[in-house]
């Protein structure tokens, strides 16, 4: 009986397999054919995509980006996005290939390079249709998808006349298109789902307040479920009548111009919200968070990047625990909490946060690390730009291995990090705590982040060596930035960091010779240990990282020459191995063909400027400033078109100024100061911008930044549509962080970053320049520096200084300068600094009224025949006083004594000329030197009579 009963058991379970396996045998015949004609046409002509369609595996169901029916097998859905290969170019579908698959209810073809769909889709079952991100001007008509739900036309140039007619529609992405009119929503009555999206409207349909138009007249009288208006220029107050959408899941109006308050109703009428993103408008007023604890079903807030007008308050009043349970929180740079500041209470009753961002709210108090005891999910955490204060306190015990960002930079943070800090986060993709006052040494237990990508300690109190475990052991970082602390040591012998492309050891105590540790970092883009006190030579092997674009060298203890491994470095755009003892030249190998920015000054630089700079025509700073270069200025320098700033001050450069300097158009600052250059000033200057051009159309002074991004997809399965949510993860590098040193006002001032485009000078200082200041110098109306002092300039202040209208300091001292001091100069209302001590100058100083008020005597001293306030002189003529009579006793007596006095000097004077003569008749040498003397004179006399 046993027996009987065991063999039914397995009569009965093979039955029952066979009548559920029934469909196993796989797609049907008809639906394989169709896929690969559906891969050939998306391969055409050679391309490669989809390669396992057709291959070994015989049932198309187990074919990659296919889904069937687990019942019926038939495919039901194929997701061909971005299959088509970029070398392919455009392509047209045939509407006919589709017919196969008469169940389809999921066809995705976005990203395809897709430029039309021949014929009629034909697919009575299709409810989502995707193809966006395409070429596409024409759709077919719509009226063929009888049961369409969900409609993708995003990044196309659709005509929206096309999108009537869609009665079951529920969710119509339309964003990126370049519609001319919003489609006719009367013809959709059953829309659920609105995305406009980066829509470009005819400005001629919107002028702004349109967008409120169509949301009261249309839009409020809707039953949608996701309204998403993210991404356009829509200006405006939000209209109230939104408090109308009761069954709004999603509202997105990010990225816009919307302003004014946003109504008190909106959201707690809005109880069905799941999704909330406010993100970069010009909102005011404030947000009071409690009308949302209700909201029981709410997943996502987004407020990001708003002004300071508008502020969020979590505290007043005192609110009960909410209901949700968010999942992504961004509150960044929104006042959030003002004027408290505190860290908001309700975040100790969420369990479930993936995203925590309240970056920049000057938040005080001690750190918040039980959000991360209390979230095990959490994958993103940011507090930057703060006002956190205490220890880092983290548990032993704790493990977050969801964690994939954890930003506490740019607050008060103190102490030492935890030991065992490397092993709580062994996923860890991005950490940064630069910006605090953290001390000791880096933990060896770092070594333990294997997927650790980008680690910034910058700006902290850190000391000692970089653990080797960790230079080992973090084998993802593609960013290491530890500038700024107190690290010390010879710098890493060994590192296994292969994917390493931004290193920054700069401002600590590293020393001894650079060591090749980093070898290993074959990708390395920017290499920053300026700062330090290394010595010896710059290695021959550092050509090896031939991917290089930023190398900072300087203020160590180099010296030597340039090696020769400097010729491969062919991508080079900043190079900067200034206050070292390197020279005496460059190496005439050196590819300098993309330098942009070139910093040799203060080194030991001999002979002519290198020949080798005439290649580096992208040259926009050259600075060989305190060097020990000789020779006139080369004519090649005009060769370097793009040059923006030039300093060659400190130098012993000789001749003249040459013209072919007035054809470097661009030029902003030009410091030839401290050299033995002579001859006249060039009449030409007035050719060279000096600051006069735009600088908001200039990219000059543009640097290098590196930046991660990543997604977090909220999915909502009833209305089909993902929701992206940006998170921020952003480290700027800043690799061509360009500093200049430049006098201004009378003192050395550094200039870097955007301010270089708005400064401009010309210093002509300590050198040996004669003749008058040519006129045209008055041109220069955009300059904010000139200096001409300490030469032998002579003649009058040409009057069209007046026109330096912009000129901040102005300085004109110790020169042959004569006349008057131009009265209408008293106009330039931006002078800080003007001097024009120790000439020749005449007349009545400037009125004292505006800037001229502020000048003391110090600016005029040094000229006899100046008068008038400041200096003590008057200009007004005094009586003289009346003649007083002397005694006349002893007249003979004075008077013998007169003759005996003219007799005496007229012998003394009349032997001392007979010497004179004859010295020179018998010295022939400065008898030449006489006549020379005499000659020059003598023309010069002539020239300006």
């Amino acid at each position: 009986m046993e027996v009987s009963s065991n063999l039914y058991l397995v009569v009965y379970g093979t039955f029952l397999s066979l009548l559920l396996g029934c469909g196993s045998l796989g797609c049907t015949e008809q639906e394989k054919v169709g896929l690969l004609q559906l891969k050939a046409s998306i391969n055409h002509p050679n391309g490669t995509t989809l390669s396992s369609w057709g291959g070994e595996v015989g049932d198309c169901c187990r074919w990659e980006y296919v889904t069937c029916d687990n019942r019926t097998n038939r495919v039901i859905r194929l997701s061909l996005n971005s299959t088509r290969d970029f070398d392919l170019g455009e392509w047209s579908l045939n509407a006919s290939l589709l017919l196969p698959f008469q169940e389809l209810r999921n066809l995705d073809l976005s990203g395809n390079y897709l430029t039309g769909i021949q014929g009629l889709l034909r697919l009575k079952r299709l409810r989502v249709l995707n193809v966006g991100g395409n070429d596409l001007t024409i759709i077919p008509i719509l009226s063929a998808l009888p049961s369409l739900k969900v409609l993708g036309l995003q990044d196309n140039h659709i005509n929206s006349s096309q999108l009537q007619g869609l009665k079951k529609l529920r969710v119509l992405d339309i964003g990126w298109n370049d519609l001319r009119t919003l489609p006719i929503l009367s013809a959709l009555p059953s829309l659920k789902v609105l995305n406009v999206e980066g829509i470009h409207i005819d400005s001629s349909q919107l002028q702004g307040f349109y967008i409120l138009t169509l949301i009261k007249s249309c839009l409020c009288k809707l039953n949608l479920e996701v309204l998403d208006l993210s991404s356009n220029g829509f200006e405006g107050s939000l209209p109230a009548c939104l408090n109308n959408l009761t069954s709004l899941r999603l509202l997105d109006l990010s990225i816009n111009d919307f302003s004014g308050t946003i109504p008190s109703s909106l959201f707690s009428n809005l109880k069905s919200l799941e999704y909330i993103s406010l993100s970069n408008n010009h909102f005011e007023g404030s947000i009071h968070f409690g009308s949302l604890f209700n909201h029981s079903r709410l997943e996502v807030f987004n407020l990001m990047s708003n002004s300071k007008d508008l502020k969020v308050e979590t505290e007043n009043p005192t609110w009960s625990f909410p209901l949700f349970q968010l999942k992504i929180l961004q509150l960044s740079n929104c006042s959030l909490n003002w004027p408290s500041q505190v860290v908001p209470n309700f975040l100790l009753n969420q369990y479930d946060l993936r995203v925590v961002d309240l970056s920049y709210n000057y938040m005080i108090g001690s750190v918040p690390t039980w959000l991360l005891d209390n979230n095990t999910k959490l994958e993103y955490l940011s507090f930057r730009g703060n006002s956190l204060t205490g220890v880092l306190d983290l548990s032993s015990n704790s493990r977050h291995s969801h964690l994939f960002l954890l930003d506490f930079s740019s607050n008060s943070i103190h102490g030492e990090l935890p030991p065992f800090i490397g092993s709580i986060f062994p996923r860890l993709g991005f950490f940064n705590l630069s910006g605090n006052a953290l001390q000791g040494n880096i933990p060896s237990s770092m070594g333990n982040m294997d997927l650790l990508e980008s680690l910034d300690f910058s700006n902290n109190n850190l000391s000692g060596q970089p653990p080797e475990h960790m230079m080992m052991g973090c084998i993802s970082l593609v960013l290491l930035k530890l500038s700024n602390n107190s690290l010390l040591g010879t710098l890493p012998t060994k590192s296994n960091l292969t994917q390493l492309k931004y290193l920054f050891l700069d401002n600590n105590d590293f020393s001894g010779k650079i060591s090749h540790g980093f070898l290993n970092s074959s990708y390395l883009k920017v290499m920053d240990i300026s700062y330090n006190s290394l010595t010896g030579q710059i290695p021959d092997w550092i050509g090896d990282f031939s991917a290089l674009r930023s190398l900072s060298l300087s203020r160590n203890h180099l010296d030597g020459a340039v090696p020769t491994g400097f010729c491969k470095l062919s991508e080079l755009r900043f190079l900067d191995l200034s206050h070292n003892k390197i020279g005496p030249t460059l190496p005439p190998c050196a590819n300098l063909t993309h330098m942009k920015f070139l910093h040799l000054e203060s080194n030991e630089l001999t002979g002519p400027i290198p020949h080798v700079l005439a290649e580096a025509t992208s040259l926009v700073t050259l600075n060989l400033r305190d060097n020990k270069l000789s020779s006139p200025i080369p004519p090649w320098i005009s060769l370097l078109s793009s040059l923006r700033a030039l300093l060659l001050k400190g130098n012993q450069l000789e001749d003249s100024i040459p013209l072919h300097l007035c054809q470097l158009k661009s030029i902003s600052i030009l410091d030839l100061s401290h050299n033995h250059l002579s001859g006249t000033i060039p009449f030409c200057l007035d050719n060279i911008t000096f600051g006069r051009e735009d600088p908001l159309m200039d990219d000059a002074f543009i640097t290098d930044e590196v930046s991660y991004s990543e997604f977090s997809t909220i999915q909502f399965q009833d209305s089909q549509i993902s929701v992206y949510t940006t998170l921020g993860m952003i480290f700027e590098v800043s690799a061509e962080s360009e500093e200049i040193e430049f006098i201004t006002k009378s003192r050395l001032e550094s200039y870097m970053g955007n301010i270089l485009y708005f400064m401009s000078g010309l210093d002509l200082s300590g050198n040996q320049l004669t003749g008058p200041i040519p006129p045209k110098i008055g041109n220069l109306s955009g300059i904010h520096t000139l200096n001409l002092s300490y030469n032998q300039l002579i003649g009058s202040i040409p009057q069209t200084f007046s026109n330096l209208k912009e000129t901040e300091s102005l300085d004109l001292s110790h020169n042959g300068l004569t006349g008057q001091i131009p009265p209408q100069m008293v106009e330039l209302n931006f002078l800080t600094v003007f001097t024009v001590a120790h000439n020749n100058l005449s007349g009545k100083t400037p009125e004292r009224k505006f800037q001229f008020a502020t000048f003391e005597q110090s600016s005029y001293e040094g000229n006899p025949l100046l008068c008038g306030p400041p200096l003590e002189r008057s200009c007004t003529p005094t009586c003289a006083p009346p003649a007083v009579k002397l005694p006349v006793s002893n007249n003979r007596e004075n008077s013998s004594w007169e003759a005996i006095f003219l007799w005496s000097f007229g012998g003394s004077y009349g032997v001392a000329f007979l010497g004179i003569v004859a010295f020179l008749y018998l010295n022939s040498y400065y008898r030449e030197l006489l006549f020379y003397f005499i000659e020059k004179h003598v023309r010069f006399l002539q020239l300006w009579g």
